[in-house]
């Protein structure tokens, strides 16, 4: 019986170092490529935020805010807000 429990526990340990292991060499460091993202005209970088594979960019363009989203890897534009005050 003890056999068989020792057996067990090291086979669960075991699993769990080869999960562990896994999820940090296939993922490997992430890279992100260089590049260049192409802005308005007279816009000015207010803030900038990356999580999860997105850049988050807010802008002022010409006096009014917009939001830009940008994938990491392809610096391809994933969304983007515009902000307006009430009239």
């Amino acid at each position: 019986m003890m056999v068989i429990s020792g057996l067990t526990t090291a086979l669960a340990i075991a699993a769990v170092v080869a999960v562990i292991g896994y999820r940090v060499f296939a993922t490997g460091v992430g890279t992100a490529g260089q590049g260049t993202i192409m802005l308005p005209k007279g816009a000015r970088v207010v803030s900038m935020a990356a999580s999860s594979g997105r850049i988050a960019v807010l802008l002022d363009v010409n006096g009014a805010a917009e939001l830009r989203t940008f994938d990491i890897k392809t610096l391809k534009q994933t969304g983007g807000l515009q902000f307006t005050t009430e009239p």
